[in-house]
């Protein structure tokens, strides 16, 4: 049996991120052995077993290099390469991403074409994000998963808060950045908004499943890239739960399906429509949950990527 070696980043959406992959290698036949950043377990690896070194941003690239391995290295970027957001010392191990034994896959078409590297939007195990429950049990209308770390994000939540009053909303970050939005809201009547949505932090996929099971809606505001939906985007989906989207290249991967919005009012417009429009709803679901199941699944991703591995080694 192949194995390979999975560097689990410090962040957490990498952590997600790389949980779906991890799955895709277990898929497609290979065992696997984890380094944790976060928890620097101790287990004392024997690199000779491992036909790929597989991790987030430039966690793999930094493993390699600091143990001075040989072993071929795949890094998939979700953070823009030459940002400090895709690691320390991210000037320093940028050199690295030519070598002919490193193989980068970038999530931003734009920027792939840009650096000349590997496109491969993000996937999710579609074993563990699926319809869990039908949607007339779901507790929440619309939801927002992340930090609302810029005055966009949360401003938008605070103002479709304050517009719906009669919809129940709910939000999911790390408690730190719940403590600093908290910390930027202008009176106390928005702090209780953030207060009574904020429904905690979830650090793995089974859950953060469940808790998009739990809502109708869930709208998205892209942070990083040119063109690209980030992870959010297919966890949703294959939920089969709608996402409107600001407006992004890459929703033609959806084929026009997917609803987007160009500004707060047409947001409010696309919730106010599809929560009193069930039909279309799930016209719209049962498609995307197809595209998502032939398209953007863990087992055949990760296949494909070994597959153009393969292809420049040969």
């Amino acid at each position: 049996m192949n194995k390979a070696l999975i560097i689990f980043p410090e962040s957490i959406g990498g952590r997600l991120t790389i949980s779906s992959i991890k799955d895709g290698f277990v898929q497609n036949g290979y065992s696997v052995d984890v380094f944790d950043e976060l928890y620097k377990n101790n287990l004392k690896f024997d690199f000779n077993n491992y036909k790929f070194i597989m991790g987030y941003d430039f966690s793999p690239v930094k493993f390699k290099v600091e143990n001075n391995l040989k072993i071929p290295t795949i890094a998939y970027f979700s953070d823009v390469i030459q940002e400090k957001t895709s690691g320390i010392g991210y000037l320093e191990l940028y050199k690295y991403l030519r070598d002919d034994d490193i193989f980068v896959f970038y999530w931003d078409r734009e920027l792939a074409k840009a650096e000349d590297l590997f496109y491969q939007p993000h996937f999710v195990n579609c074993e563990i994000y699926k319809e869990l429950k039908p949607l007339s049990e779901t507790s929440f209308d619309v939801s927002f998963m992340g930090r609302l770390d810029t005055d966009l994000r949360l401003r938008t939540f605070l103002d479709l808060n304050k517009y719906f009053k009669n919809l129940k909303f709910s939000w999911h970050a790390i408690e730190r950045h719940y403590l600093d939005a908290l910390s930027r809201c202008e009176n106390d009547f928005e702090k209780e908004i953030l207060k009574n949505t904020y429904k905690g932090f979830i650090d793995n996929e089974k859950d953060m499943a469940k808790a998009i099971n739990d809502t109708k809606i869930v709208y998205n505001i892209n942070a990083q890239g040119i063109s690209s939906l980030n992870y959010r985007t297919f966890q949703v989906l294959a939920c089969k739960r709608l996402m409107i989207s600001d407006k992004r290249g890459e929703l033609d991967l959806f084929k026009g399906i997917l609803p987007y919005y160009c500004d707060f009012d047409d947001l409010v417009k696309k919730i106010e429509f599809y929560l009193n429009n069930e039909i279309e709803y799930q016209k719209i679901t049962e498609k995307t949950d197809k595209i998502i199941n032939l398209n953007h699944n863990s087992k055949i991703c990760v296949e494909k990527m070994l597959k153009i591995i393969n292809s420049k080694n040969n």
